[in-house]
């Protein structure tokens, strides 16, 4: 979207102003509850576990989430993108990182819980590390490839905010989209999914839940 004040194609002032409002408001209500989840995580000696520690992945990932949404609502309200070409670039691979970092911390949370309930032994703290420090790296290398050519980060409909150029429907896209949601998508569902299932036979049987 060029850097001027028309409003995008198709919306009115009101639309704008609303979607600018309502990006505003998650913005602000996701920095608070997530860095109260992390204040909590460091100043509660309880609370820091090894399972515990992929919360605060998630957490983190959200923190990043309501970033990316505060500067779309700045964009919105200002109804343009005042960053450039090289600004959309980076926040559609800040927004796609994180988005895909909480996918995952969901799964792992998943995971470690299942590990926590279902077996004798405690999550350690090298596995939940190892696990973290995974999920990160994995999400910067599939948010990354689209900066090197593997799709392709462009202006929303709105064209206050950036993120995948689903309107593309070449080959090059249609490859990255369906291997990217097998690995980020299918596969931290089934992890999910599988890790609850389990759960959920395993408890039925004893009839009880240990404390975390």
């Amino acid at each position: 979207m060029a850097e001027t004040s028309a409003l995008p194609t198709g919306f009115g002032e009101l639309e704008v102003l609303a979607v600018g409002m309502v990006l505003l408001v998650e913005a602000l209500s996701g920095l608070s509850l997530n860095t109260l989840t992390i204040f909590s995580f460091c100043k509660t000696p309880e609370l820091r576990t090894p399972c515990h520690l992929l919360v605060l992945s998630l957490a983190l990932a959200d923190s990043g989430i309501s970033l990316n949404a505060l500067i779309a609502a700045t964009s919105s309200l200002l109804r343009r993108w005042p960053y450039g070409s090289d600004g959309c670039q980076a926040h559609g691979f800040q927004g796609f990182v994180t988005a895909l970092a909480s996918i995952c911390s969901s799964a792992a949370i998943a995971w470690g819980r299942y590990h926590h309930y279902c077996t004798r032994s405690q999550l350690a703290w090298n596995s939940a590390i190892s696990l973290v420090l995974f999920v990160w790296l994995s999400s910067t290398f599939w948010a990354a490839l689209p900066l090197l050519g593997w799709g392709h980060y462009d202006y929303e409909p709105l064209g206050t905010c950036c993120t995948l150029d689903y309107s593309k429907g070449d080959r090059n896209f249609t490859s990255f989209l369906f291997t990217m949601s097998f690995f980020n998508f299918a596969m931290p569902l089934f992890i999910t999914i599988t890790s609850y299932s389990l759960m959920e036979q395993k408890l039925g049987k004893s009839g009880h839940l240990q404390a975390a």
